[in-house]
């Protein structure tokens, strides 16, 4: 099982989920389009840790990104995703 990081806190991955499937799950709210990364909407920082992904993704993602809609993490990630922000939007 994957731990999952963000700035204010953490959870674990439930087996198969994808982290924009537990992000989503744990309340919090990224932006997507495709679900399978095809169009890079999803971008999100990793601030520490590894994903794969079962396919290459097409959407262009750079050093230090990584698409939740279809990664999986090897082990603890951290994100750079606002917490607070999450809280307001509830």
């Amino acid at each position: 099982m994957s731990r999952v990081c963000t700035q204010a806190l953490s959870f674990e991955l439930r087996a198969g989920e994808t982290l924009l499937e537990g992000l989503e799950r744990t309340g919090h709210h990224v932006e997507y389009q495709c679900r399978s990364g095809y169009c890079g909407t999803c971008r999100t920082t990793l601030l520490s840790g590894n994903v794969n992904y079962q396919s290459t993704p097409l959407a262009f993602v750079a050093a230090g990104e990584i698409l939740p809609c279809c990664a999986r993490p090897n082990g603890e990630v951290v994100l750079d995703i606002d917490a607070e922000a999450i809280k307001k939007q509830a």
